[in-house]
């Protein structure tokens, strides 16, 4: 049930948050917002994959 949710959850992110490393956004002048986001994208992921 929880793998099922993140892995709807990752799809979700993947159409509707930007991708920034197709942008090559440089992680030390990221914003707070980029840094949140990424960090989202993250825990979704590693969720996903468990």
């Amino acid at each position: 049930m929880k793998k099922r949710l993140f892995k709807l959850l990752a799809r979700i992110n993947k159409l509707i948050f930007p991708s920034f490393t197709k942008k090559r956004l440089d992680l030390s002048k990221a914003s707070k917002y980029q840094m949140a986001i990424i960090g989202w994208r993250y825990f979704v992921t590693t969720n996903a994959l468990d």
